[in-house]
This record gives C-alpha cells, structure tokens and sequence, in this order.
C-alpha cells in the first residue's frame, strides 16, 4: 500500500557524528551557560557599584569575575569601566540582580559546582536584604 523509503533521511546519524558539526558535552554547555549568567550577573553588579559604593558589591563583583574567567578557560570578562555616574533605579537592578543569581543557582546546582552556588545563594540573600528595606516602605 505504502511505498518504501528509497532515500537515507537527512537526519540520521548511522554513520557517527558529523565532523562538520561542533558537538559538545552536556558539561560543556552548563559551563557555557553558567559563565552567560554569572556575567550578566557581573555586569548588574558593576551597574550597582556605580550607583552605590559598598565593599560587599566590590568583593561580590572580583568573585564573580574569578568564576566567569575560571569557566572561560582564563579569559577575563568584559568589565564595564566604573563611571562616576549616579543612575537611579537601584531597586530595579536588586531585583535583576537577584533573578540573576537565582537563574545561576539553579545552573550552578544542576552542575554540581559548589563554589559558584555558594556565591550565587550569598548574592541572592544580599539582593534580597537590599531589597527588604525598599518593599517595606513602599507598603
């Protein structure tokens, strides 16, 4: 009734995996993921330092750096330069900040990388207690 399939489908893999095609292991790609999160993480970070000078968002941020070169293979992260200026908006970048580190605690704990979700929950609490204060006034 049905006519047999005369041709290889394009999707098979019998011969072995494609040299042309770049494969990486399930390992590899958390390691990409978590350096993309921990250097949004960074780069929030930075933005709060600039709107607000604290030791702790200054450790917090050569941590993260550490972490995101360490995943890179030795490559320093792009840094933005810490400008003078005074932006506003610094609950909303708590509140980016902590989505942030929450993203990163999962990928960190999914990897079993105990170092970054160390770091990630520690930010995670930091965002939150920056926040606490704010939400509590504004009710």
């Amino acid at each position: 009734m049905y006519e047999p399939i005369r041709t290889k489908s394009v999707h098979s893999t019998v011969d072995g995996p494609n040299p042309d095609f770049p494969h990486r292991s399930r390992e590899e790609e958390l390691d990409i993921q978590l350096a993309g999160h921990l250097a949004a993480l960074l780069a929030v970070t930075d933005e709060l330092r600039a709107t607000q000078a604290s030791a702790d968002l200054d450790a917090a941020a050569e941590r993260l750096a550490e972490q995101v070169s360490r995943l890179r293979g030795g490559r320093t992260p792009a840094r933005a330069p810490m400008s003078g200026r005074r932006a506003t908006g610094a609950a909303a970048l708590h509140r980016r900040a902590l989505a942030l580190a929450g993203r990163t605690l999962v990928v960190a704990a999914s990897r079993a990388d105990t170092a970054v979700a160390i770091l990630a929950a520690e930010r995670m609490d930091a965002h939150t207690a920056a926040l606490e204060p704010r939400e509590l006034a504004s009710h």
